[in-house]
């Protein structure tokens, strides 16, 4: 890496994983990557009663090391993003990155740790503990694959929506039909709509756990119905994906970057880093 560049422009090329002629940059990037998989891995190996009574205090100490390098991590992104052009503004420059995808992630992913600190309860920690989970989906800034998946949903979400919209309409409509069918044979069963709507669920998407299920013959009609009918609406969204990956892959051969501080897209990459702001530049000239 170039060492005549401000420190600021150096640090964020240090973390952005585009950059992966650099070795130090490459290098600091698989570094915060691992320390996320075996974070997560410890987390998991907590939840075993023995392996958490024997290994337990290790597995704190080192939770609070990765928390550290992450805060840091979050500190330093947050510091360097105004190099780029799209958040060069200070104050809203910086605002609008923290507000990105990736950032609200790394956010979640150490938040929960310095909330019983602040807070001073005990309780919360535990009831946080789960959040510790989202360090998982750190992975999608340095993993090319999981950018991919990403990119498909943010690319695909208003068919995905619509798709959900009616499958949640069918849903209403279909448990309402078998609440008034089966709530005189089975009024414990089908108490209510709310309780009809799992057995739509379930019915929909073809699981079939059979602890509720249509006794009068037209209620087994009305579920049969249903059932086939939800093989095909539930494609729907299997095919919307599998479109979106075949959009997002012939982008990839193309050679359409993404940003790996805020998922979004970029101009193809070229060996200069995106041009500070003229404040920068100013202070440079001094």
């Amino acid at each position: 890496m170039d060492s005549s560049r401000p420190p600021k422009e150096r640090v964020y090329l240090l973390l952005d994983g585009r950059h992966k002629e650099s070795w130090l940059s490459l290098g600091t990037n698989l570094f915060i990557m691992a320390l996320i998989v075996l974070n997560v891995a410890t987390f998991i190996a907590g939840t075993v009663s023995w392996i958490g009574a024997r290994y337990g205090q290790l597995f704190a100490a080192f939770d609070v090391f990765c928390v550290g390098v992450f805060t840091v991590e979050y500190l330093l992104r947050v510091w360097s993003c105004t190099v780029d052009e799209r958040y060069s503004s200070p104050i809203r420059g910086r605002i609008r990155f923290m507000l990105s995808p990736y950032a609200l992630i790394d956010l979640i992913a150490i938040f929960p740790f310095y909330l019983p600190i602040v807070l001073g309860e005990a309780g919360a920690e535990r009831m946080l503990r789960i959040f510790r989970l989202f360090r998982l989906l750190k992975i999608a800034r340095y993993s090319s694959s999981l950018t991919l998946i990403t990119n498909v949903f943010r690319r695909k979400s208003e068919e995905l929506l619509i798709t959900v919209l009616v499958m949640s309409i069918w849903l209403v409509f279909v448990s309402s039909l078998m609440y008034y069918v089966e709530r005189a044979a089975q009024p414990e069963v089908f108490s209510s709509i709310p309780a009809a709507i799992w057995w739509g669920i379930v019915t929909l998407t073809t699981v079939g756990y059979g602890d509720v299920v249509p006794v009068t013959p037209l209620g087994r009609a009305l579920g049969a119905t249903v059932a086939l009918l939800g093989i095909a609406l539930f494609a729907l969204p299997a095919g919307i994906v599998a479109s979106g990956f075949v959009e997002e892959l012939e982008r990839r051969r193309q050679g359409q970057q993404y940003c790996p501080h805020c998922g979004e897209e970029v101009d193809e990459l070229v060996d200069e880093p995106p041009q500070p702001h003229v404040h920068d530049e100013l202070e440079r000239e001094q």
